[in-house]
């Protein structure tokens, strides 16, 4: 049975319903906000992301403004289906996205020509991809993206030791022959301190806790299985942005060590109907000071691309 939850985001309530949809062999649960406008908001976290952590904030300032959101977990994540548990693969998310754009088109309160695209880090670098092959879209807005995996890992092995880097390494090597076994997968925090095993250990993912309100969500596990850093660490999303026919919106922050600003730069730039906003500050910046600039930004974008105006209705 679906699931009514009120949520209360700047004193101002805003309901959504938990939904299913169907991925590959197993389904992705996505929390629905039936909007006023007719447009819908389709969104998922960055890497290891739940959907709570990852849209909530974002998510309930789209809704309160008319639009329809649906902000889903990817499989093998959060409460979608797959097994096993903490397992991220770039074809998987990819394939996770064309289902909840066939999802969001069945709708009864939004038109399937007035879908957005919204995603922050690995999953705004998968959204030139996305955006790319769903020339439907009304729009995408990639915030902080992740649009050249091989860089952005080679510029966060800067910020290991020689041994903390060597280790992570090897436990993506075993965890992936592990994989090809049927074994459990191995587990890597998230974010850590420079000098220990994680996904990211620069200064900038340390913000991550604060940014994303971890201690709001006990149940978000944050943690991924060492496997997945292979596949992210080749993806190069960036380069299909020239393919993208909708308008895009590309958010990078000047000192993000994460994503990199660059690559990103160069995405906007490259693609046809591109914008790009530069804010200050580090990798979370749009969820930490520049939150309300950010939001302004996206909404404003929003309304232009889905051809709606001025508040909810």
């Amino acid at each position: 049975m679906n699931r009514v939850v009120h949520l209360d985001v700047r004193s101002t309530e805003t309901v959504r319903t938990k939904v299913r949809f169907p991925s590959g062999d197993t389904e992705c649960v996505a929390w629905h906000y039936p909007g006023t406008n007719g447009a819908c908001v389709i969104m998922a976290g960055g890497f290891g992301v739940t959907k709570e952590p990852g849209t909530d904030r974002f998510a309930a300032r789209f809704h309160q403004a008319g639009f329809s959101v649906l902000a889903f977990d990817y499989r093998h994540l959060g409460e979608s289906g797959g097994r096993p548990r903490q397992v991220l693969r770039v074809a998987e998310q990819l394939a996770d996205w064309d289902a909840a754009i066939a999802y969001a088109k069945t709708l009864p309160e939004a038109a399937p020509n007035r879908l957005i695209a919204w995603g922050f880090s690995a999953t705004g670098g998968y959204l030139f991809q996305v955006a790319a092959r769903h020339s439907e879209l009304a729009g995408a807005i990639a915030q902080t993206p992740t649009a050249d995996g091989a860089a952005a890992t080679r510029n966060a092995a800067r910020f290991q030791s020689p041994l903390a880097l060597l280790k992570t390494t090897g436990l993506s090597l075993l965890d992936t022959v592990c994989g090809w076994f049927g074994r459990s997968p191995i587990l890597v925090p998230l974010a850590g301190p420079p000098g220990s095993v994680a996904m990211l250990t620069m200064p900038d993912a340390l913000r991550g806790q604060e940014a994303l309100q971890a201690d709001r969500y006990p149940e978000w596990v944050q943690a991924a299985a060492a496997r997945s850093l292979i596949g992210l660490s080749r993806y190069r999303p960036g380069r299909d942005a020239a393919r993208i026919g909708c308008p895009l919106l590309v958010v990078v922050a000047e000192s993000d060590q994460a994503a990199l600003v660059e690559p990103s730069v160069r995405a906007a730039q490259r693609a046809p109907r591109g914008r790009l906003l530069r804010i200050p500050g580090g990798h979370y910046e749009p969820f930490l000071g520049s939150h309300e600039t950010v939001v302004d930004a996206e909404l404003a974008f929003l309304r232009e691309v889905s051809g709606v105006s001025g508040e909810a209705a």
